[in-house]
């Protein structure tokens, strides 16, 4: 059987709710009832190990810290029901476990991706699950059914850019695009795939929090801004800081479009572009995916970090001039400087 819950208080929340989740009692109302008669071995094969090792690894936690910030500079009193943003990490989580196997990456969080350990079927299978499993969550979450009503198509809409932006990030590859091509391009991956997610918790803790339409429409675009500064720092470490250059070995061999490589494409001259671009097309594996990845980081300087810092303060400006009268904007700084620390050193 599953640890109880009472036990679990320390441990990440979402984990210790699947717990729950897989206790007898749930398990019987599934179909007729059947299944908590299966034995347990075999539901910690199929579905809770997989997850639970996944659910268990220190994340973050950004995206829900957001939901909480939102929804008190809009007004919202106390704490929101503790199911709204873990609705928010389940669906990040489910996001992350399929976009590993999609991109076939061999680490997440510090450990093997969820289908190096468990198989690519048990990790396909099981980020479909959070993501249902998210719906149920916010169905649980006490709301006015107009604040209902607009939530489910913020989550709908959401979730389909979501698809459009990893639809893009996965078949385009640097090689394909003109230089002029290569700034756009990027900004569409990254609004859409990494924004829209960080959006969707920025309008949802508005929503839940008693905001004006207006306001919402803000927080959304302030969550779309800061997601697409998400993917810049994640873009950008990958390049500069040497814990996390398996990941920037991966984008190259993948010949992925990245930040780096978009501002490098409007700083550059043609000829100066077109050589980089030559060695990434030309790139072998090993030492010459370090010697590429040297150059990147050689050719972006302080460049990155100055862009980065530039589009998150325009964000948090922008939403401070539309919050009311009164309310702070400062926790929701002190939350990105928190993050663009997380990433580590950053040249």
């Amino acid at each position: 059987m599953t640890p109880s819950a009472a036990a679990l208080d320390a441990e990440e929340p979402l984990a210790a709710l699947l717990d729950r989740e897989f206790e007898q009692r749930t398990l019987a109302r599934l179909g007729s009832g059947a299944a908590a008669r299966v034995p347990w071995h075999q539901w910690s094969k199929a579905l809770y190990e997989p997850l639970r090792d996944f659910l268990s690894r220190p994340g973050k936690a950004m995206r829900s810290e957001l939901v909480l910030l939102t929804y008190r500079v809009a007004g919202g009193k106390g704490t929101p029901p503790a199911e709204l943003p873990l609705f928010v990490e389940a669906l990040h989580a489910g996001s992350l476990v399929i976009d590993d196997v999609e991109d076939d990456s061999e680490e997440r969080r510090g450990l093997p991706a969820l289908h190096r350990i468990h198989g690519v079927p048990a990790a396909l299978n099981g980020g479909g699950w959070l993501y249902f499993w998210a719906f149920e969550l916010l169905e649980r979450v006490p709301m006015p059914e107009h604040a209902r009503a607009s939530a489910n198509r913020m989550v709908t809409r959401a979730l389909r850019e979501c698809h459009y932006g990893q639809a893009l990030d996965l078949s385009t590859r640097l090689r394909e695009l003109e230089q002029h091509e290569v700034l756009g391009t990027v900004q569409a991956i990254s609004e859409l795939k990494t924004g829209g997610l960080v959006a969707l918790a920025t309008g949802l803790g508005a929503l839940l929090g008693g905001a004006d339409a207006e306001l919402v429409d803000e927080a959304t675009r302030f969550g779309r801004e800061v997601g697409v500064g998400l993917q810049m720092l994640d873009d950008l470490s990958s390049v500069t800081n040497d814990r996390r250059k398996q990941k920037g070995h991966e984008d190259l061999s993948q010949e992925k479009p990245t930040w780096p490589w978009a501002w490098l494409s409007v700083e550059l001259d043609a000829r100066s572009f077109e050589s980089l671009s030559a060695q990434l097309r030309e790139l072998p594996r090993g030492a010459a995916l370090e010697q590429l990845l040297g150059r990147l980081r050689a050719q972006l300087g302080p460049l990155g970090r100055e862009r980065v810092r530039e589009h998150l303060d325009r964000a948090v400006l922008r939403l401070g001039q539309s919050l009311p009268a009164g309310a702070s904007h400062a926790p929701l700084r002190h939350q990105l400087e928190r993050l663009e620390r997380s990433y580590g050193p950053i040249s």
